[in-house]
């Protein structure tokens, strides 16, 4: 089994440890990352065994830098572009049509994060990109067209920001004057209803704000529901879903499907699951609830404090209907 050295990895992923121990790999059996990043889950997936890892990005930049870490693993690792969502139609393209494990890391990479000219990061000012894909419309696309009373639904729905009112009213203000093109030009705005940082505050005032776009661009919570369904198609029986989210929305998107397909309904939530009343479970889960990160990590890396780890097995059962309602998916009717 080849095992390359370290250096061809760029940085060490949230929860490594517990992401590697609820997937199991095990020799001759095929994996799926869906997030490839920067290959830290698909490195460690090719060092623990002796499989094959598919890992899947839709930003270029990942595939490209990724190619020493193909050339490394001699045909073990093989990358694909596109976004996680076509897992099935991307795997059916190279011949595969069934999978031991599945693998996903949702939300923004952290070479994205570091990079200003991808725009996705208030703490550097670069151009307002946002785009993972670097196609599309950009974030400052969005920001400079889009009507107030939408950009403060994107900003209340998916940033849960109790301002968002303020906060679009301060970005229409701001573009009348000159058209909001880079990250710190939109902080600015921003702060003009929220006003700086003080010292006490934890959260940056922007950060809501910042996700909800990067959220938007992107369509991250209907990829992210998207690709639930198409592991579960792909999965053979015994095969695992592993999921690391790093925010509330995220996080009861695949709450919600390990529930309802391992035949678990929570208060107040039976009318989510009525639809599917009766299927046979298409999951079972190992662990009740979630992962945390360790104390450890947590102290040396803050990103991962907020990191959940959830894990599904996969039954012998028919993968179930599909819909976003079931999963409660937040929706920002009419933009």
């Amino acid at each position: 089994m080849t095992t390359p050295q370290s250096n061809t990895v760029r940085h060490i992923p949230v929860m490594l440890a517990e992401v590697l121990a609820a997937l199991a790999p095990r020799d001759g059996e095929v994996y799926v990352d869906g997030t490839f990043g920067a290959g830290g889950y698909a490195s460690a997936v090719l060092k623990s065994a002796d499989c094959k890892v598919i890992a899947i990005d839709r930003d270029p930049n990942a595939i490209r830098d990724g190619q020493a870490m193909v050339s490394a693993y001699s045909g073990r690792l093989q990358l694909l572009h596109g976004a996680f969502s076509e897992m099935g139609e991307l795997l059916e393209a190279e011949g595969i049509t069934a999978v031991d494990g599945v693998m996903l890391d949702i939300g923004v990479s952290s070479m994205q994060l570091d990079e200003a000219a991808r725009g996705f990061s208030f703490m550097r000012d670069g151009p307002l990109d946002m785009r993972m894909s670097q196609s599309g419309p950009s974030a400052a696309d969005h920001v400079n067209k889009m009507d107030q009373d939408d950009l403060a639904r994107v900003i209340y729905i998916l940033g849960e920001e109790p301002k968002s009112r303020a906060i679009a009213r301060a970005i229409v203000k701001a573009r009348e004057e000159q058209p909001i093109t880079t990250t710190l030009e939109l902080v600015r705005a921003i702060e003009r209803a929220t006003g700086p940082q003080r010292m006490k505050d934890r959260t940056h005032p922007a950060t809501r704000t910042f996700q909800a776009l990067r959220i938007f661009v992107n369509a991250e919570l209907e990829e992210l529901a998207t690709a639930l369904q198409q592991a579960e198609l792909l999965l053979r029986e015994g095969g695992r879903l592993v999921v690391v989210t790093f925010h509330s929305l995220e996080d009861r998107i695949v709450k919600r499907f390990m529930q309802s397909r391992a035949g678990k309904t929570s208060g107040g939530s039976r009318h989510l699951f009525e639809v599917q009343e009766g299927l046979p479970p298409s999951f079972t889960l190992p662990v009740k609830g979630h992962i945390g990160c360790s104390d450890e990590e947590g102290a040396i890396n803050p990103r991962s404090r907020s990191a959940k780890l959830r894990i599904g097995v996969r039954t012998k059962n028919a993968a179930w209907p599909f819909s976003f309602e079931e999963l409660g998916m937040p929706r920002v009717e009419g933009v």
